[in-house]
């Protein structure tokens, strides 16, 4: 196999962590590695406001003036900024092979094959995403799915959906997860009194509301501590509802925590409860099995997926079934540890999709 040259563009990479964020910064470095023991190499284009987080140095950056927003002007400064990189390496006789995105829209008119990754369908499927929203971005999405070579998922269960929806063929359909090793690993040391723990940005899909209202009607429930920046109004939102539910004395926010902290509150949390409505695939879900933590889960299948198809679970809109699911955690047997999310893993099955273009 000729050696594999692969231009990342990174243009959206300076936003708040998450798990768009922590993907790439995991990913990216040991994609990488694997390239450049093939003889291949690993460019990142960066956009307007740079990249927030240290890339090794066997990963070339190619600078450009794209900026993260609006989206339109993204999209059109995006594909000119690729293709002037693309015909440099042409013309220098090391042609890149691939140009990787995931983000929409995606580039236009290269000549080189394009591959996409998908971390969620959340602006094409989600009901509180406003109806024009959502009909443009399905008009976007399936614009890209028909002009990329590869789509890459992060979960079986995105890729059903996107088979289902879009009726893209298996065979173009290619699933690289998101790992968990990221954390360090603590061992679990729950008090008495050991809160509930939801990890995850302060916003409508994660449907953090739930919690609040499951607290309001069981009051034997342990107190709740959240884990997350805000997006927009999320926290203002949650905290008005908490005094309306007289629940806001059993409620911490304890904004974004860095890795050793997480480790911590996965480590000392009576139980992990993740009450979302849409996820691609749900980092939280795999670091808390990483840790051995108690789990409740809202019935999506890619939750099932990645925190097991045991887990107690609820319905997204029914806070009885959740505080029930809750307690059916703290009073089960702890879990066995699992660590079968690595970034290595994820790393190779990137490579190999690009691979395969």
């Amino acid at each position: 196999m000729s050696a594999l040259r692969v231009l990342v563009s990174g243009v959206v990479l300076a936003q708040p962590m998450g798990g768009v964020r922590r993907h790439n910064r995991e990913i990216l470095p040991r994609a990488a590695q694997l390239l450049e023991a093939r003889g291949g190499s690993l460019t990142v284009m960066t956009g307007r406001d740079g990249i927030p987080f240290a890339l090794p140095q066997s990963i070339e950056l190619a600078p450009s003036t794209v900026p993260a927003r609006p989206a339109l002007a993204r999209a059109a400064l995006e594909s000119r900024w690729l293709r002037k990189y693309a015909d440099e390496a042409r013309e220098r006789g090391t042609p890149f092979n691939v140009i990787h995105t995931a983000h929409l829209p995606a580039p236009r008119a290269l000549e080189v094959p394009l591959t996409i990754t998908l971390h969620d369908l959340k602006s094409v499927a989600l009901s509180s995403e406003p109806l024009t929203r959502r009909l443009v971005g399905r008009r976007v999405l399936r614009d890209a799915l028909e002009r990329a070579a590869v789509v890459i998922v992060v979960s079986q269960a995105l890729r059903d959906e996107v088979r289902d929806l879009f009726d893209v063929p298996l065979t173009k359909l290619h699933v690289v997860p998101n790992g968990a090793d990221h954390l360090p690993y603590a061992p679990r040391k729950p008090a008495q009194n050991a809160p509930l723990l939801s990890v995850g940005h302060l916003e409508p899909r994660k449907n953090v509301e739930l919690l609040l209202r499951a607290l309001a009607l069981d009051a034997s429930l342990p107190a709740l501590h959240l884990a997350g920046g805000a997006k927009g109004d999320g926290e203002r939102r949650l905290r008005a509802l908490a005094d309306e539910l007289g629940v806001a004395a059993r409620v911490t926010f304890l904004g974004e925590r860095d890795d050793a902290q997480l480790a911590e509150l996965y480590s000392t949390c009576a139980c992990v409860v993740l009450p979302s409505r849409r996820e691609g695939f749900c980092i939280p879900a795999a670091e808390a099995r990483r840790a051995g933590a108690p789990l409740a889960i809202s019935n999506l299948p890619v939750l099932f997926e990645v925190a097991g198809p045991r887990t107690p679970s609820f319905s997204a809109d029914d806070p009885r079934e959740c505080a029930r699911a809750i307690h059916t955690a703290l009073n089960s047997a702890p879990p066995p540890r699992a660590n079968e999310f690595t970034w290595d893993a994820s790393a190779r099955a990137l490579v190999d999709a690009w691979t395969a273009v």
